[in-house]
Protein backbone atom coordinates (compact mmCIF):
# COMPACT_ATOMS: atom_id res chain seq x y z
CA UNK A 1 0.00 0.00 0.00
CA UNK A 2 3.03 2.28 0.32
CA UNK A 3 3.59 4.69 -1.94
CA UNK A 4 1.00 5.20 -4.87
CA UNK A 5 -0.67 1.83 -6.21
CA UNK A 6 -4.18 0.76 -5.44
CA UNK A 7 -4.15 -2.61 -4.50
CA UNK A 8 -7.67 -4.12 -5.42
CA UNK A 9 -7.73 -7.63 -4.27
CA UNK A 10 -6.66 -9.65 -7.11
CA UNK A 11 -9.80 -11.98 -6.42
CA UNK A 12 -12.26 -9.42 -6.86
CA UNK A 13 -15.69 -10.46 -7.77
CA UNK A 14 -18.14 -8.57 -9.74
CA UNK A 15 -20.12 -7.41 -7.14
CA UNK A 16 -17.77 -5.76 -5.09
CA UNK A 17 -16.46 -4.14 -8.42
CA UNK A 18 -19.56 -2.95 -9.10
CA UNK A 19 -19.98 -1.34 -5.43
CA UNK A 20 -16.72 0.31 -5.77
CA UNK A 21 -17.74 2.06 -9.06
CA UNK A 22 -20.82 2.93 -6.77
CA UNK A 23 -18.25 4.60 -4.69
CA UNK A 24 -15.94 6.34 -7.49
CA UNK A 25 -19.61 8.04 -8.76
CA UNK A 26 -21.10 8.75 -5.20
CA UNK A 27 -20.93 12.08 -3.38
CA UNK A 28 -18.36 10.11 -0.74
CA UNK A 29 -15.64 10.74 -3.31
CA UNK A 30 -15.63 14.35 -4.61
CA UNK A 31 -12.39 15.11 -3.47
CA UNK A 32 -13.41 18.46 -2.15
CA UNK A 33 -10.31 21.05 -1.70
CA UNK A 34 -11.17 22.07 1.72
CA UNK A 35 -8.01 22.71 3.76
CA UNK A 36 -5.59 22.74 1.22
CA UNK A 37 -4.11 25.66 0.18
CA UNK A 38 -3.06 26.37 -3.01
CA UNK A 39 0.53 26.91 -2.30
CA UNK A 40 0.93 23.57 -1.60
CA UNK A 41 2.95 20.87 0.43
CA UNK A 42 6.66 20.80 -1.03
CA UNK A 43 8.49 17.98 -2.71
CA UNK A 44 10.06 16.98 0.31
CA UNK A 45 6.71 16.79 2.40
CA UNK A 46 5.30 15.03 -0.49
CA UNK A 47 7.79 12.43 0.28
CA UNK A 48 7.51 12.12 3.80
CA UNK A 49 3.78 11.09 3.16
CA UNK A 50 4.36 8.97 0.84
CA UNK A 51 7.21 7.19 3.61
CA UNK A 52 4.43 7.60 6.22
CA UNK A 53 2.38 5.26 4.10
CA UNK A 54 3.96 2.52 5.31
CA UNK A 55 3.34 3.01 8.57
CA UNK A 56 0.22 2.26 8.35
CA UNK A 57 -1.25 -0.51 11.19
CA UNK A 58 -4.39 -1.12 9.21
CA UNK A 59 -5.92 -1.41 5.70
CA UNK A 60 -7.85 2.18 4.79
CA UNK A 61 -10.17 0.38 3.12
CA UNK A 62 -10.68 0.79 -0.86
CA UNK A 63 -12.63 4.04 -0.65
CA UNK A 64 -9.54 5.56 1.04
CA UNK A 65 -6.92 3.77 -1.11
CA UNK A 66 -8.54 5.32 -3.94
CA UNK A 67 -8.38 8.78 -3.07
CA UNK A 68 -5.11 8.36 -2.34
CA UNK A 69 -4.67 6.98 -5.74
CA UNK A 70 -6.22 9.98 -6.89
CA UNK A 71 -4.60 12.61 -5.46
CA UNK A 72 -1.07 10.93 -6.29
CA UNK A 73 -1.36 10.99 -9.67
CA UNK A 74 -3.27 14.60 -9.75
CA UNK A 75 0.19 15.65 -7.83
CA UNK A 76 2.69 14.01 -9.49
CA UNK A 77 1.26 13.96 -13.37
CA UNK A 78 -1.71 16.67 -13.33
CA UNK A 79 -5.07 16.29 -14.50
CA UNK A 80 -6.33 13.29 -15.30
CA UNK A 81 -5.07 12.56 -19.23
CA UNK A 82 -5.45 9.39 -20.61
CA UNK A 83 -8.39 7.55 -22.09
CA UNK A 84 -11.33 5.97 -20.11
CA UNK A 85 -10.75 2.03 -19.53
CA UNK A 86 -13.43 -0.15 -21.34
CA UNK A 87 -16.79 -0.91 -19.56
CA UNK A 88 -14.60 -4.77 -18.66
CA UNK A 89 -11.66 -3.28 -17.11
CA UNK A 90 -13.54 -2.84 -14.17
CA UNK A 91 -10.40 -2.08 -11.74
CA UNK A 92 -9.32 0.41 -14.18
CA UNK A 93 -12.50 2.36 -14.62
CA UNK A 94 -13.10 2.89 -10.84
CA UNK A 95 -9.36 4.16 -10.90
CA UNK A 96 -10.05 6.33 -13.72
CA UNK A 97 -13.13 7.85 -12.43
CA UNK A 98 -11.75 8.82 -8.96
CA UNK A 99 -8.51 10.22 -10.97
CA UNK A 100 -10.71 12.16 -13.24
CA UNK A 101 -12.96 13.87 -10.26
CA UNK A 102 -10.79 15.65 -9.19
CA UNK A 103 -11.21 17.95 -12.20
CA UNK A 104 -8.17 20.57 -12.77
CA UNK A 105 -6.91 21.38 -9.04
CA UNK A 106 -3.46 22.43 -9.71
CA UNK A 107 -0.25 19.34 -8.64
CA UNK A 108 0.52 21.69 -5.92
CA UNK A 109 -3.14 21.53 -4.52
CA UNK A 110 -3.29 17.97 -4.49
CA UNK A 111 0.02 17.37 -3.01
CA UNK A 112 -1.20 19.42 -0.38
CA UNK A 113 -4.42 17.56 -0.02
CA UNK A 114 -2.83 14.24 -0.13
CA UNK A 115 -0.39 14.98 2.50
CA UNK A 116 -3.23 16.30 4.53
CA UNK A 117 -5.22 12.93 3.97
CA UNK A 118 -2.16 10.38 4.88
CA UNK A 119 -1.42 12.88 7.67
CA UNK A 120 -5.07 12.03 9.08
CA UNK A 121 -5.11 8.64 8.46
CA UNK A 122 -1.77 8.19 10.67
CA UNK A 123 -3.27 10.56 13.19
CA UNK A 124 -6.96 8.36 13.20
CA UNK A 125 -4.20 5.07 14.13
CA UNK A 126 -2.88 6.84 16.80
CA UNK A 127 0.30 8.47 15.50
CA UNK A 128 1.58 12.30 14.86
CA UNK A 129 1.16 13.88 11.83
CA UNK A 130 3.04 17.04 12.55
CA UNK A 131 6.39 15.21 10.52
CA UNK A 132 3.87 16.77 7.50
CA UNK A 133 4.41 20.06 8.50
CA UNK A 134 6.13 22.54 6.65
CA UNK A 135 8.67 24.15 8.87
CA UNK A 136 8.01 27.53 9.77
CA UNK A 137 9.57 31.06 8.81
CA UNK A 138 12.93 30.35 10.78
CA UNK A 139 12.72 27.35 11.62
CA UNK A 140 9.70 28.20 14.54
CA UNK A 141 8.09 25.32 16.42
CA UNK A 142 6.12 22.62 15.36
CA UNK A 143 2.76 21.62 16.49
CA UNK A 144 1.03 17.95 18.03
CA UNK A 145 -2.47 19.17 16.87
CA UNK A 146 -2.02 21.81 14.17
CA UNK A 147 0.30 22.43 10.65
CA UNK A 148 1.67 25.78 10.73
CA UNK A 149 3.29 27.01 7.70
CA UNK A 150 4.87 30.51 6.40
CA UNK A 151 4.91 31.13 2.11
CA UNK A 152 4.06 33.64 0.04
CA UNK A 153 4.39 36.45 2.95
CA UNK A 154 1.47 34.20 4.74
CA UNK A 155 1.24 32.46 7.98
CA UNK A 156 -1.39 29.65 7.61
CA UNK A 157 -2.18 27.74 11.32
CA UNK A 158 -4.34 24.64 10.11
CA UNK A 159 -6.22 22.61 12.98
CA UNK A 160 -5.26 18.85 12.18
CA UNK A 161 -7.17 16.90 13.89
CA UNK A 162 -9.83 15.92 11.21
CA UNK A 163 -10.52 12.28 12.27
CA UNK A 164 -12.23 14.44 15.27
CA UNK A 165 -13.68 17.56 13.02
CA UNK A 166 -10.58 19.60 14.54
CA UNK A 167 -12.36 19.45 17.56
CA UNK A 168 -10.25 21.82 20.31
CA UNK A 169 -8.72 19.93 23.08
CA UNK A 170 -6.62 21.53 26.08
CA UNK A 171 -3.23 21.19 24.03
CA UNK A 172 -4.50 22.09 21.38
CA UNK A 173 -5.74 25.55 22.76
CA UNK A 174 -2.22 26.24 24.28
CA UNK A 175 -0.91 25.38 20.92
CA UNK A 176 -3.42 27.79 19.05
CA UNK A 177 -1.91 30.53 21.42
CA UNK A 178 1.75 29.83 20.90
CA UNK A 179 1.08 29.53 16.97
CA UNK A 180 -0.76 33.10 17.25
CA UNK A 181 2.11 34.65 19.13
CA UNK A 182 4.66 33.40 16.72
CA UNK A 183 2.56 34.53 13.29
CA UNK A 184 2.29 37.56 15.56
CA UNK A 185 6.46 38.13 15.49
CA UNK A 186 7.24 36.49 12.25
CA UNK A 187 8.35 37.98 8.67
CA UNK A 188 4.00 37.28 7.27
CA UNK A 189 2.07 40.04 6.16
CA UNK A 190 -1.02 38.06 7.05
CA UNK A 191 -2.11 35.81 9.22
CA UNK A 192 -4.77 32.79 8.03
CA UNK A 193 -6.85 29.84 10.22
CA UNK A 194 -8.62 26.95 8.70
CA UNK A 195 -8.87 23.54 8.96
CA UNK A 196 -7.99 20.36 7.78
CA UNK A 197 -10.27 17.54 6.38
CA UNK A 198 -13.61 18.40 5.43
CA UNK A 199 -14.72 20.48 9.35
CA UNK A 200 -13.17 23.93 9.71
CA UNK A 201 -13.82 23.10 13.58
CA UNK A 202 -16.56 20.94 15.63
CA UNK A 203 -15.76 23.68 18.76
CA UNK A 204 -14.58 22.37 22.28
CA UNK A 205 -13.87 18.76 22.44
CA UNK A 206 -15.70 18.05 25.43
CA UNK A 207 -13.96 15.46 26.58
CA UNK A 208 -12.03 18.07 28.01
CA UNK A 209 -15.07 18.53 30.52
CA UNK A 210 -14.44 14.97 31.71
CA UNK A 211 -10.99 15.15 33.00
CA UNK A 212 -11.80 16.50 36.30
CA UNK A 213 -8.83 17.44 38.88
CA UNK A 214 -7.72 16.35 41.79
CA UNK A 215 -9.18 19.95 43.07
CA UNK A 216 -12.74 18.93 41.97
CA UNK A 217 -15.06 21.16 39.40
CA UNK A 218 -13.95 24.18 41.10
CA UNK A 219 -10.33 23.74 39.72
CA UNK A 220 -11.32 22.59 36.62
CA UNK A 221 -13.53 25.89 36.05
CA UNK A 222 -10.16 27.95 36.70
CA UNK A 223 -8.05 26.64 34.88
CA UNK A 224 -10.56 26.30 32.07
CA UNK A 225 -11.41 29.80 32.49
CA UNK A 226 -7.86 30.85 32.70
CA UNK A 227 -7.22 29.08 29.59
CA UNK A 228 -10.08 30.38 27.83
CA UNK A 229 -9.18 34.36 28.98
CA UNK A 230 -5.24 33.89 27.26
CA UNK A 231 -6.90 32.09 24.01
CA UNK A 232 -9.53 34.82 23.22
CA UNK A 233 -7.01 37.71 24.04
CA UNK A 234 -4.70 36.12 21.38
CA UNK A 235 -7.48 37.21 19.38
CA UNK A 236 -8.12 40.51 20.40
CA UNK A 237 -4.30 41.36 20.68
CA UNK A 238 -3.11 40.15 17.28
CA UNK A 239 -1.50 43.11 15.36
CA UNK A 240 -1.89 41.49 11.41
CA UNK A 241 -4.82 40.97 9.47
CA UNK A 242 -6.60 38.17 10.56
CA UNK A 243 -8.01 35.84 8.20
CA UNK A 244 -10.82 32.72 9.03
CA UNK A 245 -11.03 30.54 5.83
CA UNK A 246 -13.66 28.73 6.86
CA UNK A 247 -13.43 25.16 4.79
CA UNK A 248 -16.40 23.34 6.42
CA UNK A 249 -18.99 23.52 9.25
CA UNK A 250 -18.25 25.34 12.25
CA UNK A 251 -18.95 24.95 15.86
CA UNK A 252 -19.07 26.71 18.90
CA UNK A 253 -15.66 28.75 19.96
CA UNK A 254 -14.90 28.64 16.13
CA UNK A 255 -18.10 30.63 15.65
CA UNK A 256 -17.76 32.96 18.63
CA UNK A 257 -14.37 34.31 18.00
CA UNK A 258 -14.99 35.04 14.59
CA UNK A 259 -16.16 38.48 14.93
CA UNK A 260 -12.63 39.18 16.07
CA UNK A 261 -11.00 38.11 12.64
CA UNK A 262 -10.61 40.47 9.71
CA UNK A 263 -11.86 38.64 6.97
CA UNK A 264 -13.83 35.22 7.25
CA UNK A 265 -13.97 33.55 3.99
CA UNK A 266 -16.51 31.04 4.01
CA UNK A 267 -17.45 27.74 1.26
CA UNK A 268 -21.08 27.34 0.41
CA UNK A 269 -21.52 24.31 2.41
CA UNK A 270 -20.37 25.91 6.13
CA UNK A 271 -22.38 25.87 8.36
CA UNK A 272 -22.30 28.37 11.68
CA UNK A 273 -23.23 27.34 14.82
CA UNK A 274 -23.12 27.96 18.96
CA UNK A 275 -25.19 25.03 21.16
CA UNK A 276 -24.21 27.16 24.24
CA UNK A 277 -27.89 27.01 26.12
CA UNK A 278 -28.43 23.86 24.71
CA UNK A 279 -24.97 22.37 27.03
CA UNK A 280 -26.26 24.47 29.49
CA UNK A 281 -23.50 27.01 29.07
CA UNK A 282 -23.04 30.74 27.92
CA UNK A 283 -21.34 32.71 25.01
CA UNK A 284 -17.81 33.41 25.00
CA UNK A 285 -15.22 34.55 22.66
CA UNK A 286 -16.62 38.33 22.68
CA UNK A 287 -19.32 37.03 20.88
CA UNK A 288 -21.94 38.72 23.75
CA UNK A 289 -20.48 42.09 22.36
CA UNK A 290 -19.79 40.95 18.64
CA UNK A 291 -22.66 39.31 17.47
CA UNK A 292 -25.29 42.14 18.42
CA UNK A 293 -23.04 44.41 16.78
CA UNK A 294 -22.55 42.64 13.49
CA UNK A 295 -25.68 41.54 13.11
CA UNK A 296 -28.44 43.27 15.57
CA UNK A 297 -29.63 42.51 18.67
CA UNK A 298 -32.32 40.30 17.48
CA UNK A 299 -30.14 38.11 15.07
CA UNK A 300 -28.03 37.66 17.87
CA UNK A 301 -30.19 36.33 19.96
CA UNK A 302 -31.08 33.57 17.56
CA UNK A 303 -27.76 32.05 17.59
CA UNK A 304 -26.40 33.06 21.24
CA UNK A 305 -29.44 31.79 23.20
CA UNK A 306 -31.63 29.87 20.73
CA UNK A 307 -28.70 27.72 19.21
CA UNK A 308 -29.54 28.60 15.77
CA UNK A 309 -27.62 27.16 13.05
CA UNK A 310 -26.74 29.51 10.04
CA UNK A 311 -26.25 28.55 6.69
CA UNK A 312 -22.68 30.22 5.14
CA UNK A 313 -25.00 32.68 2.83
CA UNK A 314 -27.04 33.54 5.72
CA UNK A 315 -23.87 33.96 7.96
CA UNK A 316 -23.08 36.37 4.74
CA UNK A 317 -26.09 38.26 5.01
CA UNK A 318 -25.90 39.52 8.39
CA UNK A 319 -22.37 40.29 8.27
CA UNK A 320 -20.37 37.70 10.48
CA UNK A 321 -18.86 36.12 7.06
CA UNK A 322 -16.90 38.52 4.26
CA UNK A 323 -18.29 36.59 1.35
CA UNK A 324 -18.84 32.79 0.52
CA UNK A 325 -17.27 30.37 -2.23
CA UNK A 326 -18.76 27.87 -4.69
CA UNK A 327 -16.86 24.70 -2.80
CA UNK A 328 -15.54 23.68 -6.34
CA UNK A 329 -13.19 26.68 -6.66
CA UNK A 330 -12.91 28.00 -2.53
CA UNK A 331 -9.41 26.78 -2.38
CA UNK A 332 -8.39 28.37 -5.59
CA UNK A 333 -10.72 32.10 -5.28
CA UNK A 334 -9.72 32.42 -1.56
CA UNK A 335 -6.02 31.54 -1.87
CA UNK A 336 -5.51 33.51 -5.10
CA UNK A 337 -6.92 36.70 -3.58
CA UNK A 338 -4.73 36.40 -0.14
CA UNK A 339 -1.68 35.75 -1.79
CA UNK A 340 -2.54 39.55 -3.34
CA UNK A 341 -3.48 40.95 -0.15
CA UNK A 342 -0.06 39.66 1.00
CA UNK A 343 1.54 41.90 -1.03
CA UNK A 344 0.34 45.03 0.10
CA UNK A 345 2.51 47.40 2.11
CA UNK A 346 2.56 45.60 5.86
CA UNK A 347 3.25 48.49 8.35
CA UNK A 348 0.07 49.75 6.24
CA UNK A 349 -1.98 46.52 6.88
CA UNK A 350 -1.18 46.60 10.75
CA UNK A 351 -1.46 50.40 11.47
CA UNK A 352 -4.86 50.31 9.75
CA UNK A 353 -5.93 47.65 11.76
CA UNK A 354 -4.94 49.28 14.80
CA UNK A 355 -6.70 51.81 13.88
CA UNK A 356 -9.95 50.32 13.25
CA UNK A 357 -9.68 48.50 16.04
CA UNK A 358 -8.18 50.55 18.91
CA UNK A 359 -11.46 52.45 20.16
CA UNK A 360 -12.94 49.15 21.20
CA UNK A 361 -9.55 46.82 22.22
CA UNK A 362 -10.09 47.80 25.95
CA UNK A 363 -13.65 47.14 25.69
CA UNK A 364 -13.15 43.58 24.52
CA UNK A 365 -10.90 42.77 27.08
CA UNK A 366 -13.70 43.29 29.30
CA UNK A 367 -16.39 41.12 27.82
CA UNK A 368 -13.79 38.59 27.40
CA UNK A 369 -13.29 38.86 31.53
CA UNK A 370 -17.07 38.80 31.90
CA UNK A 371 -18.13 35.84 29.73
CA UNK A 372 -15.28 33.89 31.64
CA UNK A 373 -16.50 34.31 35.32
CA UNK A 374 -19.97 33.65 33.64
CA UNK A 375 -18.61 30.62 32.19
CA UNK A 376 -16.49 29.35 35.34
CA UNK A 377 -20.33 29.35 37.06
CA UNK A 378 -22.06 27.41 34.26
CA UNK A 379 -19.50 25.09 34.33
CA UNK A 380 -19.66 24.35 37.98
CA UNK A 381 -23.75 24.17 38.19
CA UNK A 382 -26.04 21.28 38.23
CA UNK A 383 -27.73 22.48 35.33
CA UNK A 384 -24.35 22.86 32.89
CA UNK A 385 -23.02 19.00 34.11
CA UNK A 386 -26.79 17.38 33.32
CA UNK A 387 -26.58 19.18 30.05
CA UNK A 388 -22.75 17.60 28.91
CA UNK A 389 -23.38 14.19 31.11
CA UNK A 390 -26.91 14.32 28.20
CA UNK A 391 -25.39 14.73 25.55
CA UNK A 392 -22.70 11.88 26.23
CA UNK A 393 -25.90 9.99 27.00
CA UNK A 394 -27.17 10.29 23.40
CA UNK A 395 -23.98 10.22 21.70
CA UNK A 396 -23.42 6.61 22.85
CA UNK A 397 -26.94 5.88 21.75
CA UNK A 398 -26.21 7.24 18.16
Amino acid sequence: MAGVALKLSAPLRFLKLRSLSRLSSGPSLRFHTAGSPVMGATVEQFEQAKNKMSTLKNDPGNEAKLKIYALFKQASQGPCNTPKPGMLDFVGKVKWDAWNSLGSISQDEARQQYCDFIGSLVAAEGGTSASLAAEPAGGGATYETLLVTTEDKITTIKLNRPAKKNAITTEMYNDIIAALDQAAKDDSVITVITGAGDFYCSGNDLSNFTKIPEGGLQEMAKKGGDLLRSYVKAYIDFPKPLVAVVNGPAVGISVTVMGLFDLVYATDRATFHTPFSQLGQSAEGCSSYTFPKIMGIAKASEMLLFNKKLSAEQACELGLVSEVFPDSSFQTEVWSRLKKYAQLPPNSLALSKQLIRSEEKQRLHDVNDAEVERLMERWTSDECFQAVMSFFQNKAKL
